[in-house]
């Protein structure tokens, strides 16, 4: 199996800046599609963040304009990279990477933003 690890969350003040990375275990490239996604409590996850295969990347209207998605294919980590945070915001985040055309989720990462 391919393991996904969540690091760089935790508490930030609205209108703050955070930096989410996961680790991939195996290789990553343009192939894979990956992305983010968030669940905050009593909410379905969501989609945060999405680079498909062929490289188009997509974002809610939520985050659109204050969150960029990246990968670094050399370190096999993809990146999150948070700004303009709101307490809205606030939620676990999960990386999900598809690997052979089936998807690996990481355990999660909190992201508290306070207002």
């Amino acid at each position: 199996q391919v393991q996904l690890v969540e690091s760089g969350g935790g508490l930030v003040q609205a209108g703050g800046s955070l930096r989410l990375s996961c680790a991939a275990s195996k290789s990553i490239s343009s192939g894979n599609a990956m992305g983010w996604y968030r669940q905050a409590p009593g909410n379905q996850r969501e989609l945060v963040a999405l680079i498909m295969r062929g490289g188009n990347i997509v974002y809610p209207d939520s985050v659109k304009g204050r969150f960029t998605i990246s990968r670094d294919s050399a370190k096999n980590t993809l990146y999150l990279q948070m700004t303009s945070l709101k307490p809205e915001d606030t939620s676990v985040y999960y990386c999900n990477i598809y690997v052979n055309d089936m998807p690996y989720w990481g355990k999660g990462i909190l992201v508290t933003v306070s207002s």
